[in-house]
């Protein structure tokens, strides 16, 4: 068993970018393994639904170039988690098409593994019968025949166990479909015989790059040291550092609660940790406690299309509207009902947001409005594109013209920031399997060594 483990994080998203001289620091310190996350739902299901990548195709080359260059040149293992985004078939394959190219272009062979994270629909509906399946949120639909049907990709979140078997089969570049995000660093810890719960506590920081070290940014590289009682954490850029109360704020980032943390097959306890400076700025960690659960839940993700989206960004000027823009809204949005009654109200929906006001919390928000201008966003979704583009249309030239009491010009009463005003965004995406399962067999993910 390794004295020491140091695996080296490059940044907090694959495809982000970082400091060629930041993650060249990194190689120095002879890391064991270079793990890098590339996935998230944080913006919402439409990447899983469309299957495409959270970051460009370019960005993603760019980093990869570097990272599997390094790792091959460096004879250690590079390990990739949810592959392009929601690490669905559809991504990890995009993935693998850039792997291949850069491969070929430095005329390399190493080994790969391809983990696959895709759940098919009649496990889940199995799941469903038998109560094995619980909601994640309220608002996730319940799960019938037709709802899997209208899901495109449905994927589980590993845990380590998987990437773990690839490590042990020697395998230079492994590729991840959907994972729990520390799992991937995780999985290094464990494979060289560390503790897990110091693993998996260091893989949770480690996850978004120096966003743990001050200042913090997910655009950069950081260093995690898995001793046999203890991990470190150090920045690899000069211009940062690592406290102790950087480290301790970042392991309360994204939980439900302060100290627990919840994933596959496992809950991580975070109650007697200590952090302590150990100058240079290394902060060690020690006291994360794994705790293997009795029953064996994976997270599942599915999302299928539910709308067309169109909108039109637009800006008000006119302190008089800006004094009644809620009445004045609504107004217009009554109007363009009355104009489209054709149309089944309950086959499109008509929102409008105002950027300076109260977009963000809407009536959450406490602050009593002070401004000269402000940015509105109308935005209608249907059940077809067409539908969608004619009812905006019609929103916003209604808006344009609206004669609202007061008003003195005629001439209008928008500002657009560019032309054509109105824009076709496309498919809108729901989650419709957002659910804990429980497994009564083995692990559902399959690996696939080329």
């Amino acid at each position: 068993m390794e004295r020491e483990v140091r695996i080296l994080s490059p940044c907090g998203m694959l495809g982000y970018g970082f400091p060629h001289e930041s993650f060249l620091n990194g190689l120095n310190m002879k890391p064991h393994v270079i793990a890098v996350d590339a996935g998230s739902t944080d913006a919402g299901p439409h990447k899983l639904g469309a299957g495409v990548g959270i970051v460009s195709r370019r960005a993603a080359k760019r980093d990869m170039q570097l990272l599997i260059t390094a790792a091959i040149d460096h004879k250690i293992s590079l390990i990739i988690g949810s592959a392009g985004g929601a690490g669905a078939k559809p991504h990890v394959e995009w993935t693998m098409d850039i792997v291949h190219e850069i491969l070929n272009e430095i005329a390399a062979g190493p080994k790969i593994a391809v983990i696959w994270a895709d759940i098919q629909h009649q496990s889940v509906m199995e799941a469903f019968e038998a109560d094995r399946l619980k909601k994640m949120s309220p608002n996730v639909p319940d799960v019938t025949e037709q709802t899997l049907n209208e899901t495109h990709s449905i994927v589980a979140q590993m845990g380590h166990e998987p990437i773990v078997e690839a490590l042990e089969q020697g395998c230079d570049i492994i590729i991840c479909g959907r994972a729990f995000d520390p799992s991937v660093y995780a999985a290094a810890g464990i494979f060289f015989g560390k503790d897990p719960g110091l693993s998996y506590h260091l893989g949770k920081i480690l996850e978004c790059g120096a966003l743990c070290a001050e200042p913090g940014t997910t655009k950069d590289c950081i260093l995690g040291t898995i001793k046999e009682d203890s991990f470190t954490v150090q920045a690899l850029n000069p211009s940062r550092i690592c406290t102790a109360a950087s480290v301790a704020a970042h392991t309360f980032y994204e939980k439900d609660h302060p100290y627990l943390l919840h994933g596959p097959g496992f809950m991580l306890d975070l109650s007697g940790c200590t952090f302590h400076d150990g100058g240079s700025g290394i902060v060690e960690v020690s006291g994360s406690r794994y705790i293997p659960s009795s029953e064996y839940w994976i997270k599942l993700e599915g999302a299928r299309k539910t709308a067309y989206r169109t909108f039109v960004i637009a800006g008000v000027r006119d302190p008089l509207l800006i004094e009644k823009i809620e009445e004045v809204e609504e107004a217009v949005k009554q109007d363009v009902l009355c104009h489209y009654k054709e149309i089944p109200a309950d086959s499109y929906q008509i929102q409008f947001y105002n950027y300076g006001k109260n977009a963000v919390l809407g009536e959450n928000e406490r602050a009593v409005f002070s401004g000269h201008e402000l940015g509105i966003l109308f935005e209608v979704t249907a059940v077809t594109q067409e539908m969608a583009s004619s009812v905006c249309a019609s929103l916003r030239s209604t808006f344009l013209h609206y004669g609202y009491e007061g008003r003195k010009s005629t001439a209008g009463n928008l500002a657009f920031p560019f032309a054509p005003s109105d824009i076709d965004f496309g498919p809108v995406y729901e989650f419709s399997v957002y659910h804990l399962m429980k497994l009564e067999k083995e692990l559902p993910f399959r690996l696939e060594v080329l």
